[in-house]
């Protein structure tokens, strides 16, 4: 039986929004019980979540307490020297646009550290032209990491069965639109559809969606060097443009380089012997 407070919080059988608080705090108990190793720091944070818990009916804030106190007791308290310098600031390698797909954490799937990254995420991880009428969310987000962090590289990372491209290829062409701003956000990426319809126009619409998760990627790239800062940084090569697709269907992720041209991609795992 797994008797860890990470097991317990990372278990597939236990959904722990699910859980009612007695469950919680039961299987909190558990652990202060048979997990020896836990000292006595450690032990008394669990014992305090567990008072908070007795005081609490709510799942979803029970999740956030339990998940943050496994960050701080497997994380935070055990990495002192890296979350001191991390106070005094930060210097990450990476911007990165993801998509807000629960599914697709860049984090998550490239085991970045905390320091590392410094995340955009959005609807289909799309970054529109340079605009300053428009779009002000993701134009400030890369003005301050180019200009006041000086990260080096920008990765925009697609993934496979993108709700976002599944919009942008089935977008009504008579302009009717049901949603107040999911359609004009999407529209973003029209130059790779287009591509898509042109180059894939035989291929169903499943197919061609796929396409367009991987064609929308390399506009968002092309898109990025509209922005003044950008194409400063790639010109004196102190910045580097990445393409990466995410798919989660086969545990799959190709990595390919724009420079003035989209070079192959590189799969990885390179290749996997069962």
């Amino acid at each position: 039986m797994c008797k860890s407070i990470a097991c317990f919080i990372g278990s597939e059988e236990i959904t722990m929004a699910k859980q009612s608080s007695e469950l919680a705090i039961e299987e909190l108990k558990k652990i202060l019980r048979e997990k020896e190793e836990l000292n006595a720091v450690a032990a008394e944070k669990v014992e305090e979540v567990i008072s908070e818990l007795q005081k609490l009916h709510d799942p979803a804030m029970q999740r956030i307490i339990l998940g943050f106190t496994y960050f701080r007791i497997s994380n935070f308290d055990k990495k002192p020297d890296l979350y001191g310098q991390l106070a005094n600031g930060q210097s990450p390698q990476y911007l990165v646009f993801a998509c807000s797909d629960s599914r697709v954490s860049p984090s998550t799937i490239l085991h970045f550290q905390p320091g590392e990254a410094f995340m955009v995420r959005n609807i289909a991880n799309m970054v529109p032209p340079f605009n300053q009428l428009r779009y002000s969310g993701v134009g400030a987000a890369i003005e301050y990491a180019i200009t006041a962090l000086k990260v080096p590289n920008i990765l925009v990372i697609g993934h496979s069965r993108c709700g976002g491209i599944q919009r942008l290829m089935s977008h009504p062409e008579d302009g009717s639109v049901p949603f107040d701003f999911i359609d004009d956000w999407v529209k973003i990426g029209l130059p790779a559809k287009v591509d898509v319809l042109k180059e894939y126009e035989g291929y169903d619409f499943k197919e061609q969606c796929k396409f367009c998760e991987k064609e929308s990627v390399n506009n968002s790239l092309v898109n990025l060097r509209t922005y003044p800062y950008v194409e400063r940084g790639i010109r004196n090569k102190s910045i580097g443009l990445l393409g990466g697709y995410y798919d989660f269907v086969k545990g799959e992720f190709k990595l390919w380089k724009y420079e003035s041209h989209i070079t192959p991609p590189i799969t990885i795992p390179l290749s996997i012997h069962h």
